[in-house]
């Protein structure tokens, strides 16, 4: 076939070829030969007789495609890197080809499997974890975001009158975090029983969640991902609420002393969004639970989890004989038992929620909420 834009004698008429542009990877869903080029040129000034077609062809393979620009080179190997040129073709021949185009190395799509999820709400993927698991990425690779929650404690039950709410377990949040080809484990932390800390939540290569710490009975509340709520005072003593992991939630609630040198409620557990509040000073009234948080509302809607949209509440104080338990701190945080036959109510399932405290006569606290784990990535 003749060569477009030469004549006779081999002088130069026109353009001998078109101009290259860019080359960029498109990605394609097929197995194996599945990368996909685009590649962009700017079309002769002159082409010969008739309308011209241009087909770009690939390097290494000789891999081809027609059309205008920019052309669709299908067919491609992932990982091996290709240059491309351009020609064009008329009923007068073809021209010579363009110039090559920068290299391009094909990549696979991202895939992953693992919990319950949720494809494409409002541009994210979601992963649920609700029990132990593996997050698997079986091809590419992406920057995807992480909530981790621990079980919450458990509200106290052995302290008499006024026991403290169970903190919440710790939330940890890694808006960005790398992954590839490869299995991610998952372990979903339970919720403590009766006076107990959570149980801390892991993913691979995260930092720890760690379990909410639990109500204090007749005692300082405990130490956790938030901190548990101090009990009662007895005999002038003054409690304090438990402290919390740095970054992953608040401290319990402390016990104030009235001015009558006793108290009979408790007070509440930590949260991920606040601290457990004291029993108020003179009337015996309990310690609600710390405050949920609400950061990851659009997180719980997609995959309909939490509590109105917030998570890891801290558990509410128990009462006295003559107060009710407060409540907890939203999230799924439980609220404490009231009265001579209150028991604390359980921290709700995968929230990460704080159990009641118990109310007067040995009632029983609430157990704390199990964890859950989130994953998301853009579509």
């Amino acid at each position: 076939m003749p060569i477009l834009g030469a004549s006779a004698s081999g002088a130069k008429s026109s353009p001998v070829a078109p101009t290259i542009g860019t080359a960029t990877d498109v990605g394609t869903s097929r197995a194996y030969n599945n990368g996909a080029a685009t590649v962009t040129f700017t079309a002769s000034s002159y082409t010969g007789k008739g309308a011209a077609t241009y087909t770009a062809i690939s390097s290494p393979g000789n891999l081809t495609a027609t059309g205008t620009s920019p052309i669709t080179v299908t067919g491609l190997t992932n990982g091996t890197a290709y240059t491309f040129t351009v020609r064009a073709t008329s009923t007068t021949g073809q021209t010579a080809t363009s110039s090559a185009s920068g290299s391009v190395t094909p990549a696979a799509p991202f895939a992953a499997t693992g919990g319950t999820i949720y494809p494409s709400v409002s541009g994210y993927t979601y992963h649920k974890f609700i029990a132990n698991g593996t997050f698997t990425v079986s091809s590419g690779s992406k920057n995807v975001e992480v909530m981790s929650i621990a079980g919450g404690g458990g509200g106290a039950g052995a302290g008499g009158n006024g026991n403290g709410g169970g903190g919440a377990g710790g939330l940890v949040s890694n808006p960005s975090y790398a992954v590839s080809t490869g299995s991610y484990n998952i372990a979903i932390g339970g919720g403590g029983p009766l006076g107990t800390i959570g149980t801390s939540t892991t993913f691979t290569g995260l930092t720890t969640a760690v379990g909410g710490g639990r109500g204090g009975g007749s005692a300082n509340g405990g130490d956790g991902g938030s901190g548990g709520g101090a009990s009662r005072s007895f005999g002038g003593n003054l409690y304090y609420g438990g402290s919390p992991t740095s970054g992953q939630g608040y401290a319990g609630g402390n016990c104030i002393i009235p001015t009558n040198g006793s108290s009979g409620s408790g007070t509440g557990g930590g949260g991920a969004g606040g601290g457990g509040a004291s029993n108020s000073l003179g009337n015996n009234a309990p310690g609600g639970g710390g405050g949920a948080s609400s950061s990851f509302s659009t997180w719980a809607s997609a995959t309909s989890s939490g509590v109105s949209g917030e998570f890891a509440g801290g558990g509410g104080g128990g009462g006295d004989a003559n107060s009710s338990g407060a409540s907890g701190g939203g999230g799924g945080g439980g609220g404490g038992g009231g009265g001579n036959n209150g028991a604390g109510s359980a921290g709700t399932t995968n929230t990460g929620g704080g159990g009641g405290g118990g109310g007067s006569s040995g009632n029983a606290g609430g157990a704390g909420g199990s964890g859950i784990v989130i994953v998301r990535y853009t579509v």
